[in-house]
This record gives C-alpha cells, sequence and structure tokens, in this order.
C-alpha cells in the first residue's frame, strides 16, 4: 500500500521506538515495548551499513499515482531511515525538504556507506499487536515459507541419488570375441528379428490329432534327452523353436508327433553342436519307434516347410545378454535358466516374446533370492523392459515354480534338482508376486 502510513511505521522497528513521536497530525503510540531506545541514538548504536538492502517500497519518495498527499505530514514518506531522516526526527533542524527533492534522485538499490538504515525483522510485527501486519510483511512471510520447501525438496533429492547404469561391457573392450564395438546393434537386430521367429499362440486349434497337452510332454521328454547327451543350452532353445513353427503350418498326427521332436534335435544339433549326435543314437533313444529312413524323409520336410531358416534369435541369446546386464552370479543365472525352462514345457507362455521371457526370468529369479521385487536401470536399459512389463509374465513363472514337481511333467524339475544345476529347483518361489490375487492357482 504505497504512501500510507502503515507502511511508513513497516520501515521502523518497534524495538527503536520510545515513548510518543507526532509528526504533524500523525501520532505514534509509545508504550511498545520496554527498553526502548531515542531515535537520536540510532547513529551512535548502529555501526556500519548491513550487507543487505533495505527494505523499500517507494524509492524515489514521492507520492503514488492517485494518491492525496498529507500537507500535515512533513516527514518524507518511504525513505530509508538515515542519519538526516533520524535526526530530523527527533527533533533536529535540517534544510527544508522541498529543497532537498530539488536534487536528482538517484535510484536506490544498496545502502551508501554515508547512510544507515534499519533492517525489517517479520518476528518484530509479530510480537506487537498495536497495528495490523502491512500486506509486504504477509507477502515476505510466505516467500520465506516457499523457500524453505524448496530446500527441503532439494535435500531430499540430494539424498536419493539416482541409481546409475554400468557399463556392463567395459571389462570386455578388449576382448575380441565380446564384439563391444556393435554389440548393442547386434541385440537391436535381435529385437526385431524376434517377430518372426514367434509363433500364433493359438496355433494348435489348426492341429486335429494333437494337442497343448501332447505338445507339453513331448517338450518335458526332449528335455531329458538334451540333459542326458549333455548337449548345449542353444541347442535346446532352437529344438523347441522349430517345433512350434513346423507345427504351426504343418498338419502332423500324434503317431508322428515324436518323430518330429527327434528330427528338430537332429537339425539343431547340426546347427548348434560342433559333435552332433549320430541318427542310431536318436533312433535308440526314442526306442526305435522309428526307422533312419523315417527321421530323414522326416528332416527335409521340417527344413522345406522353414525354408531353411534356422537363424532365429531365441530365449537364450537374450538370456546371455540380460543376466550380464542384471551382473549375474552363478546362483541366479541357474535359477534363471530353471524358470524359463519351466516355460518352455507351457503352451500359454507362447504369447510372450523372446526377449521378453528372458527378461522376466531374470527378474523372477532375483525377486525369488531377494525376497522383493529387484529390477536395476541397468536392466531396464538393456532389456528395453519396465518393472511393470515384466510383471504379468513374471506371476505365470511363479506359478509354474509353484507346481514344478508336483505334475506329471517333471522332467525340468529332476534337472535341476541334481548338484550340477546347484539344486535350483529347491529354491522357495517368489509367493509374494501373487499377493495381489491377479493370478489364482
Amino acid at each position: 500500500m504505497a504512501g500510507s502510513d502503515e507502511n511508513y511505521l513497516g520501515m521502523i522497528r518497534p524495538s527503536n521506538i520510545q515513548g510518543g513521536l507526532r509528526a504533524g497530525n500523525v501520532k505514534f503510540t509509545a508504550g511498545i515495548g520496554q527498553n526502548r531506545r531515542a531515535l537520536s541514538t540510532i547513529n551512535r548504536n548502529i555501526v556500519g551499513a548491513p550487507p543487505y538492502p533495505c527494505a523499500i517500497n517507494n524509492r524515489s519518495g514521492l507520492p503514488e499515482k492517485n494518491e492525496v498527499p498529507n500537507k500535515n505530514l512533513t516527514l518524507p514518506v518511504h525513505r530509508p531511515i538515515t542519519r538526516k531522516y533520524a535526526a530530523q526526527m527527533a527533533g533536529k533542524p535540517q534544510q527544508p525538504l522541498l529543497e532537498e527533492t530539488k536534487q536528482p534522485v538517484q535510484p536506490f538499490l544498496y545502502p551508501r556507506e554515508s547512510e544507515d538504515c534499519t533492517i525489517i525483522d517479520v518476528d518484530d510485527y509479530k510480537a506487537t499487536g498495536d497495528f495490523p501486519v502491512p500486506m509486504f510483511v504477509q507477502h515476505t512471510e510466505a516467500m520465506l515459507e516457499e523457500i524453505y520447501r524448496m530446500d527441503k525438496e532439494v535435500e531430499m533429492e540430494d539424498i536419493e541419488e539416482e541409481e546409475p547404469i554400468v557399463d556392463i561391457d567395459n571389462t570386455d573392450k578388449k576382448n575380441p570375441l565380446a564384439v563391444v564395438e556393435y554389440i548393442d546393434d547386434i541385440y537391436a537386430y535381435y529385437k526385431k528379428a524376434e517377430r518372426s521367429s514367434c509363433v500364433s499362440p493359438n496355433y494348435m486349434a489348426q492341429q486335429f490329432d494333437i494337442n497343448e497337452r501332447m505338445r507339453g510332454i513331448l517338450i518335458d521328454w526332449l528335455i531329458e534327452v538334451h540333459y542326458k547327451f549333455e548337449l548345449m543350452e542353444e541347442t535346446l532353445y532352437l529344438t523347441v523353436n522349430l517345433i512350434d513353427r513346423f507345427l504351426e503350418v504343418q498338419p502332423v498326427v500324434r503317431k508322428k508327433l515324436q518323430l518330429v521332436g527327434v528330427t528338430a534335435m537332429l537339425l539343431a544339433c547340426k546347427y548348434e553342436e560342433v559333435s552332433v549326435p549320430v541318427v542310431e543314437d536318436l533312433i535308440l533313444i526314442s526306442d526305435k519307434a522309428y526307422s533312419r529312413k523315417e527321421v530323414l524323409e522326416m528332416e527335409k520336410l521340417m527344413v522345406n516347410t522353414l525354408q531353411f531358416n534356422l537363424t532365429v534369435p531365441t530365449p537364450y541369446v537374450f538370456m546371455r545378454r540380460f543376466l550380464k546386464a542384471a551382473q549375474s552370479d552363478k546362483k541366479l543365472e541357474l535359477l534363471s535358466f530353471y524358470i524359463i525352462e519351466l516355460c518352455l514345457v507351457e503352451y500359454e507362455m507362447l504369447k510372450f516374446p523372446p526377449s521378453l521371457l528372458a527378461a522376466a526370468a531374470i527378474f523372477t529369479a532375483e525377486c525369488t533370492l531377494c525376497g522383493s521385487k529387484q529390477w536395476s536401470k541397468t536392466s531396464q536399459r538393456h532389456t528395453n523392459y519396465t518393472e511393470d512389463q515384466l510383471l504379468e509374465c513374471s506371476k505365470m513363472m511363479a506359478i509354474f515354480h509353484q507346481k514344478a514337481g508336483s505334475g506329471k511333467l517333471t522332467g525340468v524339475h529332476r534337472k535341476y534338482s541334481t548338484s550340477k544345476y546347484g539344486y535350483a529347483a529347491k529354491s522357495e518361489p517368489a509367493h509374494f508376486l501373487l499377493d495381489d490375487g491377479t493370478f489364482h492357482d
């Protein structure tokens, strides 16, 4: 409220007023507090200028627009309290104010060395109730409260430091086999190519003589064959991929389904293994249900149906990269592979792409070992999946983990119940993932 008497009172500390002071028709009430000092003693008690400017509303000292000046008021309005004005207020003779206003007015930004000023203290206004708190004091209080709140928020942000993203390829820069220079490009290509390697999640509806349960029995048996022959991990995942892609486009009778599985494993061995099992070994493992000729004929039918496209990204290639991003140890690695192999048997998991299956398996394994949800910024960066995107698949994996070993398809459970695989099957499932009731047994 520029030009009002209340604002002028706001320029003076209550603690510096003693007795009654009359200026024209305006009277300042005495008795505000004890131990008051006369204004005439201000110059002797104030040493130096404050390190920051005084609070000033009207720096020029002139009346605001549309304001009627009080002719009876001899004191200047909205000016800092200097020696000159303090002396004038105390009754000492000074030059007329009219002459002073003729001098050029300099903008007052900071106290000049020749002047002293008092500092407005918001608490001084709160300590007395003799006059209302000026509006600019209320604004100052609100501003201080906002600054205090912002400082607290900045402090909290400093405490909660953002998790850094680890350079997982830093230690392999000198390893030519790690192809650090274009490893990210390779996996970006895998993410695009996995779409063509996926099958329809309901392709079994086109088969007239087999169903998803028969598929599960076949793959569970092939997992045991794979374990007995001590084949590479890549071979198992490629075998399952070849079976699904073949069954999606080729009708098969149930008595030939095992032949499809054996032939798919033979092709996967030729693609991945250094030492390939001979056809006779595969016939023997299938209890001589098929002849050599039948196996070779099925092999030709399968590669022609798949147009010789055996190079596809399986969950295994994503598992290796994502485990590196998770900075896994052997225990986490074995548990992750145990969980994802449980999914190979389940037909309903075909709705998830290989990369998501791999990421969800690692996420579920971390939750199982830690007892809480664990998904680092580094894992999210390299998998391109957030925790929310993995939860649906992860909950289904937790259910399979609960049921493992209790049904008829126990090949994976028996495999991972051995010391070679760290007894991963004996780990306690992550029950807390199912607490929201989204899935039920």
